[in-house]
Formats: C-alpha cells, structure tokens, sequence
C-alpha cells in the first residue's frame, strides 16, 4: 500500500503497447529529448511481445490507474560469469512521485534478480538529474563514475557495420 492506495506492479501484456509508448515520451519530455523518441506502438509491440522478446516491461499502477513503467532486459558480465538486468528505462509519473512507487519497480526488478541468480543491475542516470540520483542512492545504488557510456548510432553505426 502506498499512503491509502494499492500498489501493484504487474508484468507488461500485448494491450500495454501504447501505454508504454505513452510513458517512453513523457519520459523523453521530462529528459529532454523528445527528438530522440521516435519509436511507434509497432516497434514497443514488437520488441516486448515478438518471439523471443528483446525486452520486458513491468507496469505499475495504483488503485488500477497506470502510474509508471520500468523497460528492462538481461545482459551479462564475463567477469562475473553471470547474467544481469540492465534497465532501459524507469518513470514515474509526476503526480506519483514520492509515493514508493519507483522504489517498487526497483524492488520488483532486484527481488527477480535475487529469485533468478543474477549477478546485478544496472542503469544510467542522466548526469543532471539530481533527483534521480539522490533516489537511487538513497536505495543503496553505487554510481560508476568511472565508467564512461559509449553509443554507436546512426550513420556511424551503419559506417561501421558495413566495414569489411
């Protein structure tokens, strides 16, 4: 229960593909870059609920009512030798926040990494998102200042792929 509301979260179904779209573009708002947001219900769609799925959605909800979204999959670490979850994406809807229920989505996701055997979890935090980071400190997280996030994109990445 958060407060006099029931929370839940709950595994992401086919139907969720536009609520999800939905949460990725508040998020890109909220981050600023929405020109960066350029996936459709379709592409969601397919990437959840294709076989294999490349990625998986928790949904939270309060009293029902979609609150937030946690876009997550699994990768790995040689030097652990295990698996891993790695979350793509994490968002609260503002009227939600500091009600518990991003630390439920995280909960959700470490008690299925705790369940699974995996070796850990891992996200990014944009570098000016104080509020993010004090939050995920405050769960315990360790910031990986000493790691630094690469991308390959675009015609770079199109570049590269075609070099032989």
């Amino acid at each position: 229960m958060v407060g006099a509301m029931a929370l839940t979260v709950r595994p992401a179904v086919p139907a969720d593909a536009e609520l999800i779209l939905g949460f990725i573009r508040e998020l890109a708002d909220y981050e600023q870059l929405s020109h960066e947001a350029v996936a459709t219900r379709v592409d969601i769609a397919a990437a959840l609920f294709d076989p294999p799925p490349k990625v998986f959605c928790e949904i939270a909800e309060e009293d029902g009512a979609p609150v937030g979204f946690a876009l997550w999959f699994y990768n790995f670490s040689t030097f652990q030798g295990r698996a891993g979850l790695y979350l793509e994406d994490l968002y609260v809807r503002p009227a939600a926040r500091r009600a518990g229920v991003g630390g439920a989505l995280l909960q959700h996701l470490a008690r299925r990494c705790v369940d699974e055997g995996l070796g850990r979890l891992c996200w990014s935090v944009l570098a000016w998102n104080r509020p993010a980071i004090d939050f995920y400190e405050g769960l315990g997280a360790r910031l990986t200042e000493d790691w630094v996030g690469c991308r390959l994109e675009g015609a770079a990445l199109a570049a590269l792929g075609k070099a032989r």
